[in-house]
């Protein structure tokens, strides 16, 4: 025990002591408790993660489990009766799971990387620490590692707000046989990071295409005369600036804190509420929630009206969709794929109709997946 907690108690137990001093040791002296029981239940929920996995292998089963992982968050969330908030209590939650999860196996997520992207904040948020983080260097090595099994899920963004979509993403689609399990939506904050001092002495701006347009505007305000260069990723981005003199780069506040460098300006995108839609990758299949959405692809014969014909069949069906795109089929000029995202399940009796009449009237049709909707990124 410390001399000042000795000196403290003391003082407390002494007639005419300070009655908030005692309540004070009170209060510590339980807080000490709770910590303590907190302590063994933790210890108790990693044994019985390691014995579940034991039984699973005793059963033929194994690997991971996302949608009861995600349902086991959600339930929290509805019982959390405060003062924590939700996403305060989600986080010490989803590092406990995660660290009972590593008991077993770390769970591996690719990402477009190298370690500080946005791609790889959104993986630890929605995993935790406890995973191992394969960082890629192009979003075609995501989807690599993630078919050919050395990674059990994999991060891509998908779309911007301000930008629109994300083609290097939508174009794998067309080759790939993974599903979307999952998507989540983040904010975007970038500053401009750098060796230098001050603005006047940057010459070159390092970043990733998206980030340099999404900061268009300001780049123009403030620094008209630095050279933009595009690279593979906003944390390349900064490992560039770094390593040359009179140069910056826009990427995430925690690339900067990664390599050693300033903030020189923070929150430069040209719109405040600038947010990126990411994807979850995998082999799994989400069965319905209820709250849903159905990502897919099509493929039209080229003649009048079957664009219109292949919406019909979705529009007379009631489904809302959310998201339609369209980008161009690289061995046939002029022809175009069509992206869709629509509320709702594959499964729902809504939607499986719908679907098997679109699938009549269109040459392609792929199912990327069905999964949960995510939440839109918070507004303040």
């Amino acid at each position: 025990m410390s001399v000042l907690k000795v000196q403290a108690e003391t003082a407390a137990q002494a007639p005419g002591g300070d009655p908030l001093q005692e309540e004070l040791l009170r209060l510590r002296s339980e807080i000490d408790e709770l910590d303590r029981r907190i302590l063994e239940l933790i210890s108790r929920r990693g044994e019985l993660a390691l014995a579940t996995v034991r039984c699973k292998a005793a059963r033929g089963e194994g690997g991971y489990d996302l949608m009861r992982e995600r349902s086991l968050l959600e339930r929290l969330a509805q019982r959390n009766r405060g003062p924590l908030s939700d996403e305060a209590l989600l986080g010490i939650f989803r590092e406990v799971v995660s660290a009972c999860r590593a008991l077993q196996e770390p769970l591996k997520v690719a990402f477009l990387g190298p370690e500080g992207t946005f791609s790889h904040q959104v993986a630890r948020d929605i995993w935790g620490s406890g995973c191992r983080f394969l960082p890629q260097g192009s979003i075609d090595d995501v989807f690599d590692q993630v078919e050919r099994g050395n990674s059990s899920l994999g991060v891509v963004p998908v779309e911007n707000s301000s930008e629109g979509g994300v083609n290097a993403t939508l174009d794998r689609f067309l080759t790939t046989d993974l599903s979307v399990c999952g998507e989540t939506y983040a904010r975007i904050r970038h500053c401009l990071i750098s060796a230098c001092r001050e603005l006047g002495q940057v010459e070159r701006v390092y970043s990733h295409p998206q980030a340099l347009n999404q900061c268009r505007g300001w780049l123009r305000r403030n620094l008209p005369r630095a050279l933009p260069v595009e690279v593979s990723s906003t944390a390349a981005a900064v490992r560039q600036a770094a390593g040359h003199p009179k140069s910056a780069a826009i990427g995430p506040r925690r690339a900067a804190e990664l390599n050693g460098l300033e903030v020189l300006a923070a929150d430069i995108q040209d719109y405040a509420h600038n947010t990126t839609r990411f994807l979850i990758l995998s082999r799994m299949a989400c069965p319905p929630t209820g709250r849903d959405k159905t990502s897919l692809l099509f493929t039209l014969p080229h003649r009048p009206g079957t664009l219109f014909e292949a919406l019909g069949h979705l529009s007379r069906a009631g489904l809302n969709l959310t998201h339609i795109q369209s980008r161009p089929v690289k061995h046939r000029p002029w022809e175009y794929v069509f992206f869709v995202d629509l509320e709702g399940h594959r499964e729902d009796p809504q939607v499986a109709p719908a679907l098997s009449d679109l699938a009549q009237c269109v040459e392609r049709l792929q199912i990327l997946g069905s999964y949960p909707r995510g939440n839109l990124a918070p507004q303040g």
